[in-house]
């Protein structure tokens, strides 16, 4: 048997395309199941993931993956239907997941933070058949959230629910894996590796999110390409805290497989439990975002964990603070490299072992492998090396499109098919190592005069108050948007408006200074680090819009 797209979704992949990366060897032209056949063949009691309930090892992780697929072939699930999986850091992720690959159908991962309005969203555009999702994380009810939501979704045939619930006419994951037979080898469907295989959807920082279509060779190419660059082997022992419903949290669990390695799963991050784990399990690699390294380094004797094991740490998915990245070097173990990359082109850059720190420290380093950069303008020309522009990405792991968008297909592809990332950058070396300065809509314009606050939030990093900090632009009659400061403190700390302009007047034109203060418990962060900029903006408007209605 053989699979087809989403719906028969458009996507850019071309013959000239696969043909140029075929040829390279970036893409091996196989699927996953080919590495999980491989490593259960060879090591079926070697573990592969530990999660907080349980181990697996790579022989009972296959006959898992095995059962569900007929479990759920069972259900009426079958080639080119969607499946959203929206399942927190357990080893039922992984089983769920990897099993759609054998009945030919589409995996859609959504974030376990992910709530009714953006549910409902990504089940009706994408056109879900089944919904797979935790019975509860953070004491949310998943499934009395679907079951309101059901009515709304007529495509919405099967619900599987992994743990107990009350709630009536879903499926339970665990009775369905003891009852199937694992899927025979003539029921199996043998998906082309150029087919549409996974659906991920944008994080959302400015609005609704948009479905990324990727296929088995786009997906497995990064993993392939930091296994290689980081000497990654059968000995790693990874530490996943990042949500594997998210991007890089699932790279990483390819990443444990094709290497034959094991993951530790974290369900919900912990600075002092990861110290534990770190402990325990002598874990050796961690994937994270730069708020979970600043927050491990705040644990009161942190340097009493045995962290010897740690050899790499990568920290990515927003823009690590040079302070934060130099208080690591200095107190913890492990070779902390800096990564570039997104949903939707995979790992484009990253800092590598024989750089020097402190020439490559607050870059995001240099490309990899086949994956190529460019720094151009709003017309797509190259800018002058060195002048600011924004990232483009091309490469074997760049997406194959937006699913049902042709509107973000024109606008972030250029007319020769580079990927505009959003962000921007600038060439900072001779050795082509780039440093993020900021996003195209993150932009505040004062007055006529814009900039962009991943500048000032660097000089506010440094204040020994501050743990988390962001600056948004609030809107203003006169000058269009004044400057909010967003602070979270360290606990004990205290703060105020004055103290804070005065760290870094004299160090940044001074229509960037802060000109109001918001203090906050927390700051929205995706859960991959980067602030919903949008959300902290209407929430600093909201409360102004509070304070007059008080006021009067």
């Amino acid at each position: 048997m053989t699979a087809t797209s989403p719906q028969g979704a458009w996507t850019r992949l071309t013959p000239a395309l696969r043909e140029k990366y075929i040829a390279s060897g970036a893409w091996k032209d196989v699927t996953f199941y080919h590495y999980l056949e491989l490593r259960a063949r060879e090591h079926p009691e070697r573990v592969v993931f530990i999660d907080a309930n349980r181990s697996i090892t790579y022989g009972e992780l296959k006959n898992e993956i095995d059962r569900c697929a007929a479990f759920l072939r069972g259900l009426g699930i079958g080639p080119g239907d969607v499946v959203t999986i929206q399942i927190p850091n357990r080893i039922e992720f992984p089983v769920v997941f990897f099993s759609l690959e054998l009945i030919g159908a589409i995996a859609n991962k959504i974030s376990p933070d992910f709530r009714r309005r953006e549910v409902e969203y990504i089940l009706r555009f994408s056109g879900s058949k089944g919904y797979v999702c935790a019975s509860n994380f953070k004491g949310f009810d998943y499934p009395a959230m679907i079951g309101e939501l059901r009515h709304t979704l007529p495509d919405l045939a099967c619900v599987v629910v992994c743990g107990e619930t009350s709630v009536s006419n879903v499926h339970s994951l665990e009775q369905g894996l003891r009852q199937a037979a694992p899927i025979s080898a003539t029921e199996r469907v043998h998906m082309d590796p150029d087919t549409i295989m996974r659906m991920a959807f944008t994080s959302g920082t400015t609005g609704d999110p948009k479905g990324v279509m990727h296929s088995f060779n786009t997906s497995l190419y990064p993993a392939y390409i930091v296994n290689s660059e980081m000497n990654v082997t059968a000995d790693e022992v990874f530490l996943i805290w990042l949500p594997v419903g998210l991007n890089w949290g699932y790279l990483t669990l390819l990443q444990t497989v094709i290497a034959g390695a094991r993951a530790v799963l974290m369900e919900r991050f912990s600075a002092e439990q990861a110290l534990q784990l770190i402990e325990q399990h002598r874990v050796s690699f961690i994937p994270t975002a730069p708020a979970s390294l600043q927050m491990i380094l705040n644990v009161p004797g942190f340097r009493s964990y045995d962290c010897a094991s740690l050899r790499v740490v990568v920290t990515g998915g927003a823009s690590a603070a040079i302070e934060t990245i130099r208080a690591y070097q200095q107190n913890m173990q492990g070779h902390l490299l800096e990564l570039y990359g997104m949903l939707e082109d995979g790992f484009h850059t990253f800092t590598r072992f024989e750089d020097d720190p402190a020439k490559v420290n607050g870059t995001i380093g240099r490309v990899v492998g086949e994956m190529e950069l460019r720094i151009i303008d709003d017309a797509g020309r190259d800018v002058p090396y060195g002048a600011e522009g924004e990232i483009a990405a091309y490469g074997p792991s760049v997406h194959l499109g937006y699913f049902n968008n042709p509107v973000a297909n024109q606008e972030l592809f250029t007319a020769d098919d580079w990927f505009r990332t959003g962000d921007l950058g600038k060439y900072v070396d001779d050795a082509g190592n780039v440093m993020i300065v900021g996003r195209r809509k993150e932009m505040i314009n004062r007055g006529g005069k814009k900039y962009f606050p991943r500048e000032i939030e660097e000089f506010l990093y440094a204040h020994p108050s501050i743990l988390h900090t962001a600056i948004v632009g609030v809107n203003d009659v006169r000058l269009g948007e004044r400057n909010c400061l967003c602070v979270v403190l360290k606990p004990g700390a205290t703060l105020d408006l004055e103290t804070a302009v005065g760290f870094i007047k004299g160090q940044v034109a001074d229509y960037k200074l802060p000109e109001m203060i918001e203090f906050y418990d927390e700051l929205p962060f995706t859960p991959t680090g980067k602030i919903r900029r949008h959300v902290l903006t209407a929430d600093v408007l909201e409360r102004i819009r509070r304070r007059q209605s008080e006021a009067s």
